[in-house]
């Protein structure tokens, strides 16, 4: 089961999953801080990144005296649980309920309606 992260871990897990290779260093990791104006000093980051790991999210591979961090929990995955979580939570799981919430909340643009309502009508041809 996925566990739930701060907002920070989440943070920082957003640096990750967006960098393109394979293994992010930790200097990348304060660099991409820095530059979102997040600046995080270094133990509070080791901190963060320990707990990913002890939560299933990382896995960390030290190369002499630095870490390489490997993710091991994707974006999509941990997005798909939060918004069952979200949907159980707010809506008793109703998706029906959360998209029209959606909707009649004015909480779409026209772009946005169009395309979810082009992917609902995909997913109903496919069946």
């Amino acid at each position: 089961m996925i566990q739930q992260i701060s907002d920070a871990e989440l943070e920082i897990m957003k640096i990750i999953w967006g960098n393109e290779k394979e293994v992010t260093l930790f200097p990348y990791i304060m660099e991409e801080l820095a530059s979102r104006g997040r600046p995080c000093q270094k133990n509070t980051l080791i901190v963060l990144l320990s707990r990913l790991v002890n939560k299933g999210f990382l896995k960390a591979n030290k190369i002499g005296r630095r870490n390489e961090y490997t993710v091991l929990v994707s974006a999509t995955e941990y997005q798909t649980v939060q918004t069952k979580n979200f949907m159980d939570k707010i809506y008793e799981g109703s998706a029906k309920e959360l998209v029209t919430n959606l909707i009649f909340g004015d909480l779409l643009t026209d772009e946005e309606y169009e395309e979810l309502r082009s992917l609902l009508e995909k997913g109903h041809e496919k069946k």
